[in-house]
């Protein structure tokens, strides 16, 4: 009876706390949305889904061949402004392993 208690007992916060690691793991999620900003600039912002900015983290334009057109950081406010480069391209925004998004130029308005 009392190893039944005390079984049920560490089920029920083993089970709490993978319920909570999960929550906190969703959380933190990336985001990046660009858009135009004037006729020839587009403006990125990053963060996470639980309302975090991502400043300092690492944000490259990069063409389809793969070469970085625009190496940048967010800034303080989690944005970056950048001219539009010409043909096709992608946005990097990388905040590490597992906090990855890419933002294809035909997302960003204007196409």
């Amino acid at each position: 009876m009392m190893i039944t208690k005390i079984r049920n007992r560490w089920s029920l916060t083993a089970g709490a706390a993978l319920l909570l690691l999960g929550t906190q793991a969703y959380a933190h999620n990336p985001m990046c949305q660009c858009e135009e900003h004037g006729t020839e600039e587009i403006r990125c912002t990053g963060g996470f889904s639980d309302g975090s900015g991502a400043p300092g983290v690492t944000l490259d334009v990069i063409s389809y061949d793969e070469n970085i057109l625009v190496p940048g950081k967010l800034g303080d406010d989690s944005t970056i402004t950048f001219k539009r480069p010409d043909g096709e391209f992608y946005v990097l925004f990388d905040a590490g392993p597992g906090h990855v998004v890419e933002v294809d130029h035909t997302e960003i308005g204007g196409q």
